[in-house]
């Protein structure tokens, strides 16, 4: 069977999709690179937003304007939490929740729904960096958030089941490895005393495997040890930390339940920066969370513009059904929070601008992933360990490898760079 594979949201849906798509391929289906193509449409959704849940209603109508004959199957948080608003959709087929999304090989009639750990391989368009799911569910009760209702309690995958998907990445000729999930920080904490961490699990990784470049996923501020910074004296462990903040201001943190306050996150990144020179910090940040008033998103906004992040997404609030904050008082209108959205993303784009002029003039190794047209020729995109946005003009095919490159001037997100022979 064809079959078109998609995912909106975090990287965690991208990693079950690509997953999916390894496994049908393994059981002899093709995985196609459009919808038009298809016979059998999936589509991980997100609801972690109202608007991303609207994006993926949007996206099943899309897929089913764009091929009327294919079958669609919705699943992930948003088919896991509203399952009629899915259901009731042109061309939707089957909605399976997160609950059942390991099984979605099995339901589309494949033998390879449990492969043996070790023996993925790869499907067709697959991107560059390969992102492998290291844990699920959270145990968190963050006021605002509905992901730990979608995705349900924390648990964490076998290390020896992680360590052979990475081999087996690594051997299908990716270069860089985003361990990703819900909570990557709780990692073996379901596992009983003794069982290993986030920590050992990436020592074990660099220890045992060859990997060019290992990433970690967002990682709550809890949950980094300033111990475990000596982890990245280990070059091909990246020079990348997202950390979610939420706010700048210790009362709405409070009300959103969160485990830290500003003083503990601000010395936490400088700590941070002192043991791994070229560090980018980047995070989340929520504006008009109930309550907010204009000191409090004063002092959010000022404590984002002291820290200084290499990049921030920034989030209106959205209430979500089913989560404490949905019914606080003091709900903050629609049009402020846009207006506050838009002041944040002011300082945070002057911030990522002053992180990435200090590397103008140093050589880094840039992994690149894609191409486009140019005038001069094909543009080609990629990263830096650190997380650094780089284009380069070259008529050599680039994909998937890593070389030296000197960063010249600032480019729109990023830099431009010369590939240095």
């Amino acid at each position: 069977m064809r079959v078109y594979v998609g995912s909106l949201g975090c990287k965690l849906n991208q990693s079950e999709m690509d997953s999916l798509a390894g496994q049908l391929a393994q059981g002899g289906h093709q995985i196609v690179a459009t919808p038009g193509e298809a016979e059998l449409c999936v589509l991980n959704t997100c609801a972690v937003t109202h608007v991303a849940a609207q994006k993926s209603r949007q996206a099943l109508r899309h897929l089913h304007r764009e091929n009327p004959a294919a079958r669609l199957i919705a699943t992930g948080c948003y088919a896991a939490l509203s399952p009629t608003d899915l259901r009731d959709l042109p061309g939707v087929a089957l909605v399976v929740g997160n609950r059942g999304k390991d099984r979605l090989a099995e339901l589309i009639g494949t033998g390879a729904a449990d492969p043996v750990p070790g023996s993925w391989r790869p499907a067709p368009h697959l991107r560059t960096r390969a992102f492998v799911k290291i844990q699920d569910g959270c145990d968190n009760a963050c006021t605002y958030c509905v992901i730990h209702l979608a995705r349900g309690a924390q648990r964490s995958r076998p290390p020896d089941e992680v360590v052979a998907e990475v081999q087996a990445r690594l051997a299908a000729g990716y270069r860089e490895i985003v361990l990703t999930g819900v909570h990557i920080g709780a990692y073996g904490h379901d596992r009983g005393p003794g069982s290993p961490d986030l920590w050992a699990l990436v020592t074990r990784l660099l220890a045992e495997t060859d990997v060019p470049r290992l990433r970690l996923s967002s990682i709550e501020p809890w949950d980094l040890p300033e111990w475990a910074f000596r982890l990245w004296a280990d070059p091909r462990l990246c020079r990348h930390l997202h950390l979610p903040l939420q706010s700048g201001c210790d009362a709405t943190l409070q009300r959103m339940n969160r485990r830290y306050t500003t003083a503990r996150f601000a010395a936490l990144i400088s700590a941070a920066r002192a043991a791994i020179p070229g560090l980018a910090v980047t995070g989340d940040l929520i504006v008009g969370f109930p309550g907010e008033t204009e000191a409090e998103f004063a002092e959010s906004l000022a404590f984002v513009q002291a820290v200084g992040f290499a990049r921030l997404h920034i989030f209106p609030y959205s209430p979500r059904p089913g989560t404490p904050a949905a019914t606080m008082p003091h709900q903050v209108p629609s049009s402020l929070k846009e207006e506050r959205a838009r002041a944040m993303r002011q300082v945070a784009a002057i911030s990522s601008r002053a992180f990435r002029q200090q590397f103008i003039g140093q050589t880094m190794e840039v992994l690149w992933e894609s191409c486009r047209p140019g005038d001069a020729g094909p543009v080609w995109s990629g990263l830096t360990d650190n997380y650094l946005r780089i284009y380069t003009t070259s008529l050599a095919d680039l994909s998937n490898t890593l070389t030296p490159t000197r960063l010249i001037t600032l480019a729109g997100d990023g830099l431009h760079g010369q590939i240095e022979r």
